[in-house]
């Protein structure tokens, strides 16, 4: 259904049924690195090139989030996936032996809103029955790609984020798991759950639109994004009617502590107060005072391994009954900040509920 201006409401819901993250070594060194479900010895993952590396990512997250299903990958019906890299390489050469019906997304570091939000409509639409959406983000593929060559040496100022290496991959089905264990026999950490319960269901969403304020300092993305999730929250509050206080988190993907401050005061000017609600994957993958990370964790990456190590699992658990993910994404390339244009950002908000 349609809801309000630019959102969506999933008459019958869409679990998530399996999920699962991977991510580099200092990942894996950070706040959530027991929680993720692989981390790797070298952020080469065996491979002989960062983006070679990348695409590793998200065929060993998508090989684990279907086992964690369950399922075998011959049990999809489609893909969705997108990265940073242009023409999408890390998706294309990651699952490509998986011969899966793939669907290419391209959101910046906001495809894992956008991946989820047009796996639930497939699914809930009937056009599939089993879908895993997938992204991913490698520091050394993105500086690569978008700022400057790792043997540089360029100096990095206090507002950038450091682009996560990881990928988390979901799989979203209109069923709940069938399966006989009940879930204290469960291992969820690699193997695949046979309790029957999902880990949580997507039930609706907010698609977000281009905001653009004129910034145009590709180290501060922070800065650059905040007005884009503020745009999107607050349709979201109009569309559903709803509160900060209908949710138990209200969860951005990779503002940092600049972008967190600049939302806050954008969404108190327009009369909600996220404060108390509010928390954002970028600062929760590093830790600040033993990471050289600066404004926090940034990168396609960081909000989905963020999501699968420790959203999902706090959703389950009961911890929070509903949050509002909200993904965030700056657009921009080596072309258009080279011929000094602004970057323009977009956020994409999913809502998330305990089953």
């Amino acid at each position: 259904m349609h809801r309000g201006k630019q959102s969506i409401e999933l008459t019958n819901p869409v679990y998530i049924i399996g999920h699962a993250s991977v991510v580099g070594s200092k990942e894996g060194e950070g706040p959530l690195g027991k929680l993720f479900d692989m981390v790797g010895s070298d952020d080469m993952f065996g491979a002989e090139s960062w983006e070679e590396a990348e695409s590793t990512l998200q065929k060993d997250a998508v090989y684990l989030a279907v086992k964690k299903a369950g399922l075998n990958v011959e049990d999809l019906d489609l893909i969705y996936a997108g990265d940073l890299l242009g023409q999408s390489i890390a998706s294309a050469f990651g699952i490509k032996e998986y011969a899966i019906p793939l669907m290419g997304v391209f959101g910046a570091c906001s495809t894992c809103g956008e991946t989820l939000l047009l796996g639930s409509m497939a699914v809930a639409g009937g056009f599939a029955n089993k879908v895993a959406c997938v992204t991913s983000s490698h520091f050394a593929s993105a500086e690569k790609e978008f700022r400057y060559p790792l043997a540089y040496g360029s100096q990095r100022p206090l507002s950038a984020t450091w682009t996560v290496t990881g990928s988390g991959a979901f799989v979203l089905a209109s069923q709940q798991k069938n399966g006989g264990e009940t879930e204290d026999q469960c291992d969820q950490q690699m193997n695949a759950c046979k309790c029957g319960k999902p880990d949580a269901m997507i039930v609706g969403g907010t698609i977000g639109r281009v905001v653009d304020f004129g910034l145009k300092d590709s180290f501060n993305m922070g800065a650059c994004m905040a007005p884009a999730a503020a745009d999107t929250i607050f349709n979201h509050f109009q569309d559903f009617q709803r509160t900060p206080e209908d949710y138990d988190k209200i969860i951005t993907g990779d503002l940092g502590n600049v972008g967190q401050k600049i939302l806050i005061d954008l969404l108190r000017e327009k009369g909600f107060d996220i404060s108390q609600k509010h928390m954002d994957c970028g600062m929760e993958i590093f830790n600040p005072d033993k990471q050289d990370t600066h404004a926090g964790g940034s990168g396609c990456g960081c909000c989905a391994s963020t999501l699968s190590a420790l959203i999902l699992r706090n959703i389950k658990e009961g911890e929070w009954k509903r949050v509002l993910f909200v993904p965030t994404g700056a657009w921009f390339s080596k072309t258009s900040y080279n011929e000094g244009k602004a970057v323009p950002a977009i956020a994409h908000a999913v809502v998330i509920e305990q089953v």
